[in-house]
């Protein structure tokens, strides 16, 4: 009898144990975060380890992929700039001229090819008597060249041939889906259009004038600008990750939204180093090309041949194409984690 109840006692002792540890190794384990509205995330929860390139690596690897297939991509910014002149239209040498005059002949060189550069990109294919058409064409031609850049961009990954009529043929498929995933992301853009409206009725009723006030104004400007951006940064990798064949929006905004759980900083970060190439980019480009197409104003021949609009807009397209490739390569980098 002593025998049995030692023995059952040693079993007992040994389940406990058992279940303790189990319990233990259960507490251990990663639990499957989702984040519910108006409840506490706790910070452990949503960290998460993201092995990514740098962002020098970033830059390099966008303009690597898109150099070494420049068979692929300089034919489609080709194609962006023919369709950009047909249904956009191109800025006329003489526009150009009187642009030219009235900047005035008090700024030379460096400083009046940037100010050249600054106005000529903000006016380029657009008259006040076709602004509407001209917007929705130069939409229709950013799209294209975006899900066709997405469409090589997923094959060359996957190491597979393509070419570039298969991938204009068939890369226009998700063209619904992005149109409405742009509804959601105006409906988004809500806070920085009543920040706008709010500061348009501040300068007319000169109420920044009371730095109080204006101090008041400038703490809900930060709100507004904090609450689009934080909804934007995963609208903008849900416009890539909607690109998939068979991607819904709505499941393309909840993927957007689990990959950039504890990751929108770095998306920030390298949104300001893109913005910063391809200002340096432009500057180091179209500065040149313009200063150049002043000097030779004087030939007869070139005179009335539209150089710098022709180039911008070609500039335009490799940038659209940059951009795009610089993204793709980011939601891959974020699925492969």
């Amino acid at each position: 009898m002593a025998k049995r109840l030692s023995s059952e006692k040693s079993k007992t002792k040994k389940t406990q144990k058992s279940r303790a540890s189990s319990k233990n190794q259960k507490s251990q384990e990663p639990r499957s975060f989702r984040h519910r509205s108006f409840r506490r995330s706790y910070r452990e929860d949503y960290q998460r380890e993201t092995k990514l390139p740098s962002i020098m690596q970033h830059i390099l690897e966008t303009f690597r992929i898109i150099f070494k297939n420049w068979r692929l991509f300089l034919p489609l910014i080709l194609i962006a700039v023919v369709l950009q002149v047909l249904l956009v239209g191109v800025m006329s040498e003489a526009n150009y001229n009187k642009l030219q005059e009235s900047i005035g002949e008090s700024n030379e060189g460096f400083g009046k090819a940037s100010l050249l550069l600054l106005s000529t990109t903000r006016t380029i294919g657009f008259t006040s008597e076709s602004a509407g058409a001209t917007l929705v064409f130069q939409a229709l031609i950013f799209v294209m060249v975006a899900l066709t850049t997405i469409f090589v961009l997923r094959f060359l990954l996957a190491k597979k041939k393509i070419k570039l009529r298969d991938a204009l043929y068939n890369a226009m498929a998700p063209m619904v889906p992005m149109a409405i995933l742009f509804l959601v992301v105006m409906m988004e853009c809500i806070p920085i259009l009543l920040l706008t409206i709010a500061y348009t009725a501040a300068v007319q009723t000169e109420f920044l004038n009371t730095p109080f006030y204006a101090l008041l104004f400038f703490g809900f400007a930060g709100l507004m600008i904090l609450i689009s951006g934080y909804l934007l940064t995963s609208s903008l990798i849900a416009f890539v990750a909607v690109s998939a064949p068979g991607t819904y929006p709505l499941a393309a905004l909840n993927l957007a939204a689990e990959l950039m759980r504890g990751r929108r900083m770095n998306l920030i970060l390298r949104l300001i180093a893109l913005i910063m190439v391809i200002v340096i980019m432009w500057v180091i480009i179209m500065i040149p090309i313009i200063m150049f197409d002043l000097a030779v104003k004087g030939i007869v021949f070139v005179a009335e041949v539209p150089i710098v609009p022709i180039l911008l807009m070609v500039m335009i397209s490799f940038t659209n194409v940059f951009v795009t490739a610089y993204l793709y390569l980011y939601y891959r980098w974020l699925l492969d984690n």
